[in-house]
């Protein structure tokens, strides 16, 4: 079917389909890209008959195409000696309301549809934020998982000298991801040092020994419980005495378990790549720690000191236990129509996406016809970079706030993204859908600071 005919989900904008089809068929299969950016484009049907000035202007098709997009060589030493080569990527996306920031991934998986998929949906998290943030993302199709520690660094090393002619503390602020903690950031951060002979806050997520920030290391896990705290107030409710289905295991799923049991939850699953496990008794946290950041081992290794525990290698499975709230924080596209009907079947009332995009379109339709509570990525997600946002101020004044006051101010810009979203929505006469409102509030911000800087 031509551009002009075909129908993409629910563009009943003319204008809006059209400029789909370009980008489909510009960006051929990269079906992660066309999904986020179809996401966004669903919610501008109302705003754009308010603001014709948009097309006129030509923000929309600026706002889909990255600014820039960098693909680089990774040249690393095996300790055997032998040269291994892989793909490095940054793209930098949009960068009307600050810095390009977002965070890099190292995975086999990563490829340009990947990156370019998170780099578009930071454009409009870090804008939810309040913070002068714009949008970027990067990584590589490297594997940490069986590398040694010399290894990791090489390949860091090799890496950031790339990388580093591009980026810098007001251009472009990398942070980690999937695959790069603590130890990659300061393997780049230090590779980037010795390069440019300067201490700068080029990157976040570092060790709080040199400039990093209290409270990033749980900010993703914690803001999407701050979140859901504000969707249960709005309906009289919170977290007490509620059951919670939590997939993944890394940091997002771990300290979003922490927090949803310091506030009177009880989260009975975590999983990773091999399976998952079902505690009745609510995971044991300090297990989970031990296994997963001291031992690095697998989900399954949690059976051997909790006989209250069962496990699966069926991760998806993991969403047919019955539960009051479902956070998927594994990895994108996890969750789909099948596992979405079995949810809502057993009753779930609210689903919130820890991890970036981990529902399909069509289990979000399943959810949406449930009556589920609903809360996209770019909002509830947004924990993470709001303290990487904080960790740049923090390093541009030469100074740290203490654990509380960044909580605090992590608290207050969640409850602020909830705010935005739900007022947008109801704004556009779509009241509830904190989809759209996410969607729209995060956009208006960027298109406005286009318009204003000459459409650009």
């Amino acid at each position: 079917m031509s551009e002009q005919t075909t129908v993409y989900g629910k563009l009943e904008s003319n204008y809006l389909n059209k400029l789909m089809g370009r980008l489909t068929l510009r960006n051929g299969g990269e079906k992660e890209f066309h999904q986020a950016a179809l996401e966004v484009l669903e919610s501008l049907g109302p705003v754009i008959e308010r603001h014709p000035e948009f097309i006129r202007m030509g923000i929309i098709e600026s706002i889909v195409e990255p600014e820039r997009l960098i693909k680089f060589r990774v040249p690393w030493s095996a300790d055997n000696g032998r040269i291994y080569v892989n793909r490095g990527y940054r793209v930098q996306f949009n960068s009307a309301i600050g810095p390009y920031k977002g965070g890099l991934r190292f995975h086999p998986s990563v490829n340009e549809s990947i990156v370019k998929f998170l780099g578009f949906e930071q454009i409009f998290k870090n804008s939810l934020t309040g913070l002068p943030m714009g949008g970027g993302k990067g990584g590589a199709d490297f594997d940490p998982k069986g590398k040694s520690e010399a290894e990791i660094m090489r390949f860091c090393q090799s890496f950031m000298t790339e990388l580093s002619r591009h980026i810098g503390a007001d251009t472009d602020v990398p942070a980690g991801d999937i695959g790069v903690g603590k130890r990659e950031v300061g393997y780049m951060f230090g590779q980037y040092k010795r390069m440019n002979d300067r201490f700068t806050g080029v990157i976040t997520g570092k060790d709080l020994t040199y400039g990093g920030s209290l409270v990033r290391t749980e900010a993703t896990g914690y803001g999407v419980c701050y979140f859901i705290e504000q969707m249960l107030g709005a309906k009289n409710t919170d977290f007490e005495g509620k059951t919670i289905a939590i997939s993944g295991s890394g940091n997002v799923a771990i300290y979003a378990i922490e927090k949803a049991h310091e506030l009177g939850a009880k989260v009975v699953t975590a999983s990773d790549s091999g399976g998952f496990i079902y505690d009745k008794e609510g995971i044991d946290l300090d297990l989970l720690k031990e296994i997963k950041e001291v031992q690095r081992g697998r989900i399954s290794d949690y059976l051997a000191q909790r006989p209250s525990a069962t496990y699966s290698e069926n991760a998806r499975a993991i969403w047919s236990t019955p539960v009051d709230i479902a956070i998927p924080c594994a990895t994108q596209n996890e969750l789909g129509e099948d596992c979405a009907r079995e949810l809502a079947k057993n009753g779930v009332t609210v689903v919130a996406e820890g991890a970036n995009m981990p529902c399909t379109p069509a289990a979000i339709d399943v959810f949406k016809e449930a009556g589920v509570l609903f809360a996209p990525a770019k909002a509830a997600n947004a924990g993470g970079v709001a303290t990487s946002g904080l960790e740049m101020s923090q390093n541009s004044i030469r100074y740290s706030w203490d654990f509380e006051t960044v909580d605090a101010k992590l608290q207050d810009i969640m409850k602020d993204i909830y705010q935005c979203a739900s007022e947008a929505a109801e704004e556009y006469g779509q009241k509830g859908d904190l989809i759209m409102g996410a969607n729209i509030a995060g956009f208006m911000k960027v298109a406005n600071a286009m318009l204003a800087q000459g459409a650009v």
